[in-house]
């Protein structure tokens, strides 16, 4: 894994929550929405069939750990799993919470309105809740 960075776009718009077996857990910054990032650590990965077949497998099993995560943290009505690239080409899988009362409901995320980042004195104890929940899981 000594060969694999995280694009620098990823690293700028996201918080760091930790590591799984195969994957960079991620916080997007925008407090509009509970939104986690997946990154497989893997150098050159830029689309699903990039990924050795048991890499595929295991974020396949780890998609299904964040989606866990996140109905348990932020209990949404809805749990959108997408994978675009076409911002930063580097793999990575959106896990967003969605609810009835979300600003871009029932739209998707992308391009509706504008990010606001959370207020770092108000963003640790939701990266804690995700954090000790993905432990429990």
């Amino acid at each position: 894994m000594s060969d694999f960075s995280l694009d620098t776009r990823l690293e700028a718009d996201t918080i760091a929550l930790g590591d799984l077996e195969l994957c960079s857990v991620r916080l997007m910054n925008d407090a509009r929405f509970p939104w986690l990032i997946l990154i497989p650590q893997r150098p050159d990965i830029i689309e699903l069939d990039d990924l050795a077949p048991e890499d595929a497998q295991q974020l396949t099993e780890e998609a299904r750990i964040a989606v866990s995560v996140m109905r348990k943290v932020a209990n949404p009505d809805k749990v959108n799993v997408a994978n675009l690239g076409n911002v930063v080409a580097q793999f990575h899988l959106h896990v967003i919470g969605r609810f009835l009362s979300d600003p871009a409901w029932p739209g998707p995320v992308w391009g509706h309105g504008e990010r606001r980042a959370y207020p770092a004195h108000g963003v640790q104890p939701l990266i804690d809740r995700f954090t000790q929940a993905f432990a429990e899981a």
